[in-house]
């Protein structure tokens, strides 16, 4: 038998916790192992448990959500985090994600989408797109003046990949899934995710979000870009 996905959740609100923790502990293969009301206390949870996956509120006293999300990632954890916002276009959103976030979903996501989000996640894969992460970069790029962008082109940071990583790059940045980057470049979807696991291996990159994210910054695609 499979082991439950094992969750932390994090929000400083008691009541939408407690919602949360109840929908999750109503799936048979997620399981609740700590509850946070801030950013602190989830790092610590972290570090203690472990967890699979941290539901990470944005907003919270002592500790933000983005700042807990990066010194996650400073764990070099296996932990993935999913980032709970209220608006899907959220500038703190798009800084969760460069921080290394896998992912996010708006709080009023049906509980279903909420169940799935997180088996996703856990799993390794993109959620809901790389289609929807891409959409939300663009956004932050076109509404936030240019000297306040948290992308800053380095056009030299591609040069470790080669010329067909590039080119998945490229692709991945679209939105496609590594079935469409198959047929897309007519090579088997095994060869596809190959390319893609070298290119989050060579650019340090923990999933297809910070690949996207990556492909801004490096100036490989802008927004617009289709």
């Amino acid at each position: 038998m499979t082991s439950p996905v094992r969750v932390v959740v994090t929000d400083d609100q008691a009541l939408v916790r407690g919602a949360f923790v109840v929908l999750v502990n109503s799936a048979p293969d997620l399981e609740v192992v700590g509850q946070a009301g801030d950013g602190a206390e989830a790092v610590d949870l972290v570090r203690s448990l472990a967890p699979d996956v941290v539901l990470m509120d944005i907003r919270m006293p002592v500790m933000d959500g983005l700042t807990a999300t990066r010194a996650i990632a400073a764990l070099d954890s296996p932990t993935k985090v999913l980032v709970l916002t209220t608006f899907d276009l959220d500038e703190y959103v798009f800084a969760a994600l460069r921080a290394g976030a896998s992912g996010f979903l708006v709080k009023d996501t049906p509980p279903a989408e909420l169940l799935e989000g997180i088996r996703i996640i856990a799993r390794g894969d993109a959620l809901l797109g790389a289609t929807a992460t891409r959409q939300l970069i663009e956004q932050f790029i076109r509404t936030t003046p240019a000297e306040s962008h948290t992308v800053r082109p380095q056009p030299g940071s591609l040069d470790v990949l080669t010329e067909r990583e590039v080119e998945v790059l490229t692709l991945v940045a679209r939105g496609m899934a590594n079935h469409e980057i198959a047929a897309a470049l007519f090579v088997a979807p095994a060869t596809a995710k190959t390319h893609v696991s070298r290119l989050l291996t060579k650019l340090g990159a923990r999933d297809r979000a910070q690949l996207i994210v990556t492909a801004y910054e490096s100036g490989l695609v802008t927004p617009g870009f289709l």
